[in-house]
């Protein structure tokens, strides 16, 4: 029975990768979508997670290892392909799994889905690697070439990193995106403190610390928090802590009125009404109406009222609001995504670098709509998950040229937490993921001439 369980997760992670490839879809969207609609069993959750996920993040790395036992051979279907791929992963990156089971799975797999040739063939290309070795990355003989195969990056994106960050920062950043993302969450500080809340988590058997660099920022070790009673509650929201410093970026005072102007799921806007402390008022904006929803059932949870969220297309803003009726603005920004890879792998290999010119264009145009409705002396907060100087030094620069009654708030260091201070330059701060091993993040605060 044990080894029927072990073949349906390899049988599933297999389907569930063919999926991801042919629809482009979100790999942690339509894994946890398939464990709850498929009710998988808790214990297996973990293998089909590091299964799904390892596969994706090692992809060029495994077609690199494939490429000299698939010569010669005629077109093989891409269910083949992943199912080589996910046993590949096994044999090379997870110790537990001893090759023979990793292989004889495999070959039961193909049996039950193809007929007797693809599965012969699966077993001779498994059995040829399992014998001979796998290529060297040495044989690479370009740095950027190898870097990009032994990391699993296109290689137009680790040119791009490393033309604006450099080869070292680049190496750095690529080798820990193939690693697994810690899941953070902020206190709510309106309904308890962190020692408080981190003491309700303990009680329920997780493993969690205080971040030391957010004071109510907690890190956790083992367990799904959003599985807590602490959540439900409305103690906690799951979050990066690079999205949490937007707030502490905004210069927030009691009873100001604040536009979000691309808001869901809420997890800034939530933290912005916290920092109100119930005072004031979020206006809370998204494109969707789906989304907007999110937005509304995050601020109930956590039983915020200061804010309000409706559906609207942020550059029409102006059509909606008079000049000058918010204290202060963000803006985070549709983007690239680039500093989240550690989260969705397969992002990857469908961003293409005509996709960064496009969203510059889109963010610039956004700036350009907010702008006229923060009142003088306010800040303008931008902000994104990437870390391309595209979509973030190059459109704060554009705007600032284009706006001479913008200018750039120096004072948003004071503000940060003391750990973050060192990585901001001037009124600027990108967070590289190997920074303290949050997401890639980009804030930058302007501030409207009085």
């Amino acid at each position: 029975m044990k080894k029927e369980i072990k073949k349906n997760v390899r049988e599933t992670a297999m389907d569930l990768l063919e999926m991801i490839e042919k629809n482009q879809s979100y790999s942690n969207l339509l894994l946890n979508n398939f464990i709850n609609k498929n009710k998988i069993d808790a214990k297996d959750i973990g293998l089909l997670t590091e299964l799904t996920y390892g596969t994706l993040q090692r992809k060029m790395s495994l077609d690199f290892f494939m490429a000299p036992f698939l010569k010669g051979k005629k077109k093989i279907e891409s269910w083949v392909i992943q199912l080589l791929r996910l046993t590949l992963y096994q044999m090379i990156y997870l110790d537990k799994i001893p090759d023979r089971a990793a292989i004889y799975e495999a070959v039961e797999i193909a049996k039950k889905r193809g007929h007797k040739g693809i599965s012969g063939m699966v077993n001779g290309i498994l059995r040829s690697i399992q014998r001979e070795g796998v290529p060297s990355f040495e044989e690479i003989a370009d740095p950027l070439e190898r870097l990009a195969t032994e990391t699993s990056h296109p290689v137009w994106l680790v040119q791009r990193w490393a033309d604006q960050l450099g080869f070292e920062k680049t190496k750095q950043m690529c080798e820990l995106n193939l690693t697994a993302p810690l899941q953070t969450a902020r206190v709510n500080l309106t309904k308890t403190t962190t020692e408080e809340c981190l003491g309700f988590l303990e009680e329920e058997g997780f493993q969690v610390e205080q971040s030391p660099v957010i004071k109510e920022a907690i890190k956790c070790y083992r367990g799904n928090l959003a599985n807590s009673k602490a959540f439900k509650a409305g103690l906690i929201t799951i979050q990066d802590e690079s999205s949490m410093l937007v707030a502490y970026a905004l210069n927030i005072a009691e009873n100001d009125k604040i536009l979000d102007a691309c808001a869901a799921p809420g997890g800034k806007s939530t933290h912005i009404a916290e920092k109100l402390a119930k005072t004031g008022q979020v206006i809370s904006l998204d494109l969707h109406e789906h989304k907007v929803k999110l937005i509304k059932e995050n601020a109930n949870r956590l039983a915020l009222t200061n804010i309000e969220a409706a559906a609207l297309d942020s550059r029409k803003v102006q059509e909606q609001f008079s000049k000058e009726s918010f204290d202060h603005i963000l803006l985070d920004a549709p983007c690239s995504g680039l500093g989240v890879m550690r989260r969705k792998p397969d992002m990857k290999y469908t961003k293409k670098e005509e996709d960064i010119n496009h969203l510059a264009n889109v963010q610039r145009n956004l700036l350009q709509a907010v702008a006229p409705l923060l009142k003088k002396g306010g800040n303008l907060v931008y902000s994104t998950c990437t870390v391309d100087m595209e979509e973030n030094q190059h459109v704060v620069s554009s705007f600032l040229k284009e706006n001479a009654d913008f200018e750039g708030d120096f004072l948003m260091k004071e503000r940060m937490p003391e750990a973050i201070r060192p990585l901001i330059t001037g009124f600027q701060l990108q967070i590289l993921p190997q920074d303290f091993g949050s997401d890639g993040f980009f804030i930058a605060c302007l501030r409207k001439k009085v």
